[in-house]
């Protein structure tokens, strides 16, 4: 059974870089065709595909956040790591890691493996 779990801070001052990862157990992040996602859930809205890091070590990002967003991976670890810069009170949100078969799919329904979500806040 394939296990993930997030960590990081739960609370970021506005203009700094927000970083947190997924540590994965039960699964190896190179198993082929594997995904492996960062999604948030902002207070009252949607979720919102963030980016990914594919099995081979090739990233993906949502256009919107593109500009601001870094995924890293330690194979040694069997851990990814979301890097968000620049963030401002509108980046509080649920972030979770997931595993699925493709990337950028805003439905739960096509990720395999989730993260219990933590809660960030952007706060000074």
């Amino acid at each position: 059974q394939v296990q993930l779990q997030e960590s990081g801070p739960g609370l970021v001052k506005p203009s700094q870089t927000l970083s947190l990862t997924c540590t994965v157990s039960g699964g190896s992040i190179t198993t082929v065709y594997s995904y492996w996602s960062w999604l948030r859930q902002p207070p009252g809205k949607g979720l919102e595909w963030m980016g990914a890091i594919t099995y081979g070590g090739t990233t993906r990002y949502s256009p919107s956040l593109k500009s601001r967003t870094s995924i890293s991976r330690d194979t040694s670890k069997n851990q990814f790591t979301l890097h968000l810069s620049s963030v401002t009170p509108e980046d509080t949100a649920v972030y979770y890691c997931a595993r699925g078969n493709s990337y950028g799919s805003l439905s739960r329904d096509d990720y395999n493996y989730w993260g219990q979500g933590i809660q960030v806040t952007v706060s000074s």
